[in-house]
């Protein structure tokens, strides 16, 4: 016998409500479990999920190749790994005082995204300044105008080919740059004498092929380079020599190591690589050119003061300023001055027949007269009588023979001054000077990427010198653009 007992409808309907809520309710929960669980794992796994390994894209050395853009590309905090442990990778270390030769940990890097708002407008940054190449690249795009076009493989063999350039130029600068990467010492610097001069020397060759510590072949040796002569300007208070102040001589070193690290600023701080204390020391150093000049408008040994100049250490400081003036550090204004003094002087100790010489006496040491014509057209002064007439001098005196005894002929370091005076000049000028240096100076170039000193050592004291010398004379269809000549 079975009892069965009758459900009222409107019970069942209630029954059938509590169903649906506690099913809807399950559904609820269940949802919210899964985006907790969801929500832990992604904690630790978005991280590595998101993580992208930075490439950094340099050009080959290769001639065999076609040229094409092949920028190097600023990264999103790249970070390089240092040579060593050590407490302080924050900060630029120290080098015995004693120029020891013990290897500098790399500092850690940050590199971010380049700006892109430099620039003041003024003449010699072109009209395409800040704009992207035909690659989409921008990295460079902030570089000064006059930079841009060694940043890229494709626009530097474009230039070697409109100037009268040949591939083989090219070839002979990634030569001499291997042979640098070499001869570095653990220190960063090159050379036991004058080691800020030349490291300097060897920094402009490498920043006049756009190497920047990003550089995939040579970036550790461009980052090693600068750390060093940081490095000295901090322990001497922005002095970059490895000579007592009492030497005579030691303003070359300031005025070209000065020249390398405010160039090497101005390309660390559009790729927003941060080097501790570039800034601090590239300022310091710049205010004790500016400070050091002479009442007469030059710069004498020792930053002296008297009423002459001495023009060969004069020059580097005209080339110094004009880099520290890129850089943004110090307002134009500020070298309104000093640049309008040592034109002053240098139009007065030039002589009629256009010579710019050693000291106030022009036939002294006349093959310095390139210096004094890029002193006037590096400042936008290219088109006054000082450049026409040192430039017709040139033309008419100056050969180019490397094992020729005469100084004129054989000196690399006049030769330097010249190349670069006369491709801003332009023209047949610099056409027949460009025929008669070019292959001599690729074909004395050594196997193992070095020149020798030549006939005319003026200047030329070692082979980095002399290697860098003639690296530079190979830069110059590209390292500046020529905007301060006749053109």
């Amino acid at each position: 016998m079975s009892i069965h007992v009758q459900i009222s409808e409107e019970a069942q309907q209630r029954l059938r409500k509590q169903q649906r809520n506690s099913t809807i309710l399950s559904m609820c929960v269940s949802v919210l479990v899964l985006a907790l669980i969801g929500g832990i794992l992604g904690l630790f796994l978005l991280p590595n999920i998101l993580t992208i390994t930075p490439t950094i894209v340099t050009y080959e050395a290769s001639m065999d190749e076609e040229a094409e853009a092949e920028f190097i590309k600023p990264q999103q905090k790249v970070k390089q790994k240092p040579a060593s442990e050590t407490p302080n990778m924050a900060k630029v270390l120290a080098v015995a005082s004693n120029n020891s030769q013990a290897a500098i940990p790399v500092p850690v890097v940050d590199v971010q995204t380049a700006s892109a708002d430099f620039g003041d407008g003024e003449i010699d940054f072109g009209t395409s300044f800040g704009q992207p190449d035909e690659t989409g690249a921008t990295g460079f795009k902030a570089i000064p105008q006059t930079m841009q076009k060694r940043c890229s493989k494709a626009d530097r063999m474009a230039r070697l080919q409109a100037e009268g350039g040949v591939p083989e130029c090219e070839v002979a600068v990634v030569k001499a740059l291997d042979w640098l990467k070499k001869t570095q010492k653990p220190n960063g610097s090159w050379e036991q004498n004058h080691s800020c001069g030349m490291t300097g020397l060897a920094l402009l060759a490498y920043l006049g092929h756009c190497e920047t510590p990003q550089s995939a072949d040579y970036g550790t040796n461009v980052l090693k380079a600068i750390t060093y002569l940081v490095d000295v300007g901090m322990k001497r208070e922005g002095m970059l020599t490895d000579k007592d102040p009492t030497n005579m001589s030691w303003v070359y070193d300031h005025g070209i190591a000065t020249y390398a690290l405010a160039e090497a600023y101005t390309f660390c701080k559009q790729l927003n690589i941060n080097i501790p204390n570039l800034d601090v020391v590239t300022k310091k150093a710049g205010d004790l050119i500016i400070q050091g000049q002479a009442d007469t408008g030059g710069w004498l040994y020792k930053y002296a003061n008297g009423n002459d100049g001495d023009n060969s250490v004069g020059f580097w400081q005209i080339q110094a300023l004009k880099a520290c003036k890129h850089t943004k550090l110090w307002k134009d204004q500020d070298f309104v001055k000093t640049i309008r003094k040592a034109h002053e002087w240098l139009d007065k100790v030039q002589g009629k027949d256009g010579t710019i010489g050693y000291r106030g006496d022009p036939s002294k040491s006349p093959g310095l007269t390139g210096g004094g014509v890029l002193a006037f057209q590096m400042w936008e002064k290219g088109n006054t009588k000082n450049v026409r007439n040192g430039i017709q001098w040139i033309a008419k005196n100056s050969e180019f023979e490397l094992n020729d005894p005469d100084h004129n002929k054989g000196s690399l370091y006049y030769h330097y001054y010249h190349a670069q005076a006369m491709i801003n000049y332009g023209g047949k000028e610099w056409n027949d000077y460009n025929l008669g240096f070019r292959d001599n100076l690729i074909k004395a170039q050594k196997p193992d990427g070095s020149w020798p000193h030549g006939g005319g050592n003026h200047g030329t004291v070692n082979p980095t010198m002399a290697t860098t010398m003639a690296t530079l004379m190979l830069e110059v269809y590209y390292r500046f653009l020529p905007g301060t000549g006749t053109r």
